[in-house]
Order: structure tokens, then C-alpha cells, then sequence
């Protein structure tokens, strides 16, 4: 049995290195190429290692973290859909849910069973812990685009408007402090843009 379920694990384990294909819309901070899903999912790893203290309700940094590790495992099936897209939220949802399904039944039974159940609390930000993992999803891309001189929101010609919007309740529900951070951070830079006469639409 044991050596049953290690085979399983194993399994998964090949199954999910797929996600270090996925590329998505965020470069890398240098923008020498485009991040992958699999770089994604370490990196929020770290900011909820490092950041959990600025939740605005008590987490459980161990139970974050694994929610950051799996959330997009998903992908590995059907890909990254950008905040920008504008996809269909419902398909997308059911998608995911599908992959999610398969992805986590490689494993045990009782294993599978509980990371599904950990990627769905997230996908519903059912908890503290989940809603906590959903800033952290949101604070990382936004900092990237400030970083990087716009990033994704120059290509997709994303407004001052249509990021508070987009990012501000996710982040802020979880962590005012974050989202006072990220707010001035975001405005100081579209009040750049618009002193450099960058016209941006939306």
C-alpha cells in the first residue's frame, strides 16, 4: 500500500513539473523573458513567508503557503487566463474546476482529497487563510507592473481606474496595509505616465 501511494505521489509530482511551462503575461523584474506559473507559485510563496504579519486577521502562514503552492496548478491543463482577458469568469471556473479534479486524483486518496479541498477554499476565499493567499495573488503582479515600467497593464491598456478596481477589494479586505502600499505605489506611477504624456485608454 505505502509503496503503491508513493508511486501516485511520484506520478503527480511529474505531472505538475508542466507548470514550469506555462508562461504568463508578467515579465520577470530584469524583462529579459516572461515568468512561468511554476516561478509564480514559489514567488508568493515567499511573500506570504515574509509578509503574513501585514493580514489584517490572524493566519495560518503553513496553510497559505500550501494554498499558494497549489492555486494554479490547475494550469497545467488549461493554461493562464490574465486578469486583463476579459475571459468568460463561468468557463474559466469550470475549467479549472475539471483540472483540479483530475490533477489532485493522481495522488491518494485522502491526500488528493485534501488538496482539493485546500484549492477550492482558495478559489471561494472561504477563509481568513484563503483570502489572505488572494491579496498575495494580486499584490505580486501589481508590483511587477510597477516595476517594470507598466508591464501587462501598458499591453492590455489598463487604467489608474481598472486597477483599484481590479486589485484594490481583493487585496484590501485581507490586508489595508498592503493595499495602502500598493494604492500609492500604483497612482505615483500612472501620475508618471500621464506627466509624460503616455496616453493610456480605459
Amino acid at each position: 500500500m505505502q509503496a503503491n501511494a508513493m508511486l501516485q505521489q511520484l506520478d503527480f509530482l511529474r505531472e505538475i513539473d508542466r507548470l514550469k511551462s506555462v508562461i504568463r503575461q508578467s515579465p520577470l523584474l530584469d524583462q529579459s523573458r516572461k515568468e512561468n506559473s511554476a516561478e509564480h507559485s514559489w514567488h508568493l510563496a515567499m511573500y506570504a513567508m515574509l509578509l503574513h504579519d501585514h493580514a489584517h486577521s490572524p493566519v495560518n502562514i503553513e496553510r497559505v503557503i500550501k494554498m499558494l503552492l497549489i492555486h494554479d496548478i490547475v494550469e497545467v491543463d488549461v493554461g493562464d487566463t490574465p486578469i486583463h482577458s476579459g475571459a468568460s469568469q463561468q468557463d474559466q471556473a469550470l475549467q479549472e474546476s475539471m483540472a483540479a479534479e483530475r490533477l489532485f486524483g493522481l495522488l491518494p486518496q485522502q491526500q488528493g482529497a485534501d488538496l482539493l479541498a485546500l484549492w477550492q477554499e482558495f478559489e471561494a476565499a472561504s477563509s481568513d487563510d484563503a483570502k489572505f493567499a488572494k491579496a498575495l495573488d494580486r499584490v505580486q503582479p501589481l508590483l511587477i507592473n510597477v516595476a517594470t515600467n507598466g508591464g501587462t497593464w501598458v499591453e492590455n491598456n489598463v487604467s489608474l481606474e481598472m486597477v483599484l478596481q481590479r486589485y484594490g477589494p481583493t487585496i484590501e479586505r485581507s490586508s489595508p496595509a498592503l493595499w495602502m502600499h500598493c494604492e500609492e505605489m500604483a497612482r505615483a506611477h500612472f501620475a508618471r505616465v500621464k506627466s509624460e504624456g503616455v496616453v493610456i485608454d480605459g
